[in-house]
């Protein structure tokens, strides 16, 4: 038998506990992220439209983490749905800097250069990853 954290978590799991958990953990992941990503922005004087979309869905995805938190149902509808959506602007968001990155002076050419000074590559992964936990969260089952 497992014992400590891990086994800890693993009995979360199979009760039911963790779906909650992972829940809550993404309705507080979704709120910091935005915050971040609109400070992020702010900075760059949101050139783009699509720079208001993660900042946007922040809110949403906390009130579905919460949503989920307090009920079955909202973790397995609103929570997947919205989790989705955070995902896809993540992929998107993934891309678009990648693409800022290829139109700065040198492009890839100059990659140790524009990847400092340019928009950063892989923070648009981290909203990924609270989008992944709110799937997750969707499909755990729930403690009785």
């Amino acid at each position: 038998m497992r014992t400590g954290l891990v086994g800890r978590a693993v009995r979360d799991v199979r009760t039911g506990r963790f779906e909650r958990s992972l829940s809550a953990l993404t309705a507080a992941g979704a709120l910091i992220t935005s915050a971040e990503i609109y400070f992020e922005h702010d900075k760059a004087s949101f050139g783009n439209r699509l720079m208001w979309l993660p900042v946007l869905l922040g809110p949403v995805g906390a009130a579905a983490g919460i949503a989920g938190f307090a009920s079955e149902r909202m973790a397995h509808t609103v929570l997947p749905v919205t989790s989705a959506a955070i995902v896809a602007n993540g992929l998107q968001g993934t891309y678009l800097h990648a693409r800022g990155i290829a139109q700065k002076p040198g492009g890839w050419r100059n990659a140790r250069y524009n990847l400092e000074m340019g928009p950063p590559l892989l923070a648009p992964l981290l909203v990924t990853m609270v989008g992944g936990m709110g799937l997750l969260a969707s499909v755990l089952r729930r403690e009785r």
